[in-house]
């Protein structure tokens, strides 16, 4: 965002907060926002004056939806120094003391697995509950030589951290063109040389074969491509899964013995899951 261009800022209020902000956001960037900011009650939306009209919202189809509570503001912005906002809005985590994900303004800690990104309006900074637990159970396995999927990558933090532990070679894989950019720029920070970034959907996976498969991204979506997953999964390969709540976890599980994967374990935190299953 330029620090001297005129913005409309929004405010909305999201309930329940996920996984309807993450649709909100995705939304709004396809008609024409540019920058967010997620808080506890919702996110913060920015666009270009020049790019707004009163209309703006009319087709944001989840503000109509009946299973969320959706209300915002908003108002004009003026020469923001966007850089330092976005600086205090994202500060390093360290997870489990072994892996810590941080900024390039960030200095570096003594974890193990160091991974710098830049998340602008991607998703997975590790912050996020989902992304949290998909670190712990990536620290949690042994991944050399694995081949591995990320599937909706978003930030392609997973797939870094799995080059990190020794995997290659290494899908990172996301439907939106945002994240499969921001990907190839923090691979390329990263030094890693064992990641292909693809735009593209679980379509696209037809004729691959993996032996470790991350997929963090909504229940809906999960039980969509759940036999993709299972036909693209070696034997005795590994599969982790996340982005839904706790209460969703038993058809999370039916779904995958359908397609004869067998429940190993689970996270949780704060309602959210990260789980892992076999094949």
């Amino acid at each position: 965002m330029s620090a001297n261009t005129i913005y409309i800022g929004y405010n909305f209020t999201v309930t329940p907060v996920q996984p309807a902000t993450e649709i909100l956001i995705a939304e709004l960037g396809n008609a024409g926002f540019e920058s967010f900011v997620e808080n506890e009650t919702g996110v913060q939306a920015y666009i270009q004056k020049e790019l707004w009209n009163e209309s703006i919202l009319e087709d944001i189809f989840i503000l109509d939806s009946e299973e969320f509570t959706i209300t915002f503001t908003f108002e004009e912005i003026e020469q923001v120094n966007w850089n330092e906002e976005w600086e205090k809005n994202f500060s390093p985590i360290s997870v489990d003391g072994r892996c810590s994900v941080r900024a390039p303004f960030h200095e570096k800690n003594d974890d193990q697995y160091d991974i710098v990104i830049e998340p602008k309006m991607s998703f997975g900074t590790g912050h996020h509950e989902t992304t949290h637990m998909m670190i712990q159970h990536l620290l949690d396995h042994e991944l050399k030589d694995k081949k591995v999927l990320d599937m909706g990558c978003g930030t392609g933090v997973l797939a870094i951290l799995s080059e990190m532990k020794g995997a290659q070679p290494i899908d990172a894989i996301d439907i939106d063109n945002w994240c499969y950019l921001n990907t190839q720029e923090n691979i390329e920070r990263n030094n890693c040389h064992h990641i292909t970034a693809i735009q593209g959907d679980a379509s696209i996976l037809k004729g691959r074969n993996y032996d470790v498969i991350i997929a963090n991204i909504n229940r809906n979506i999960l039980l969509n491509d759940m036999k993709q997953y299972a036909s693209c999964l070696g034997a005795n390969g590994d599969l982790f899964l996340s982005g839904f709540y706790i209460e969703d976890l038993e058809i999370i599980k039916e779904s995958c013995a359908n397609n004869g994967l067998t429940y190993v374990k689970h996270f949780i935190r704060n309602n959210w899951v990260a789980a892992y299953f076999k094949k």
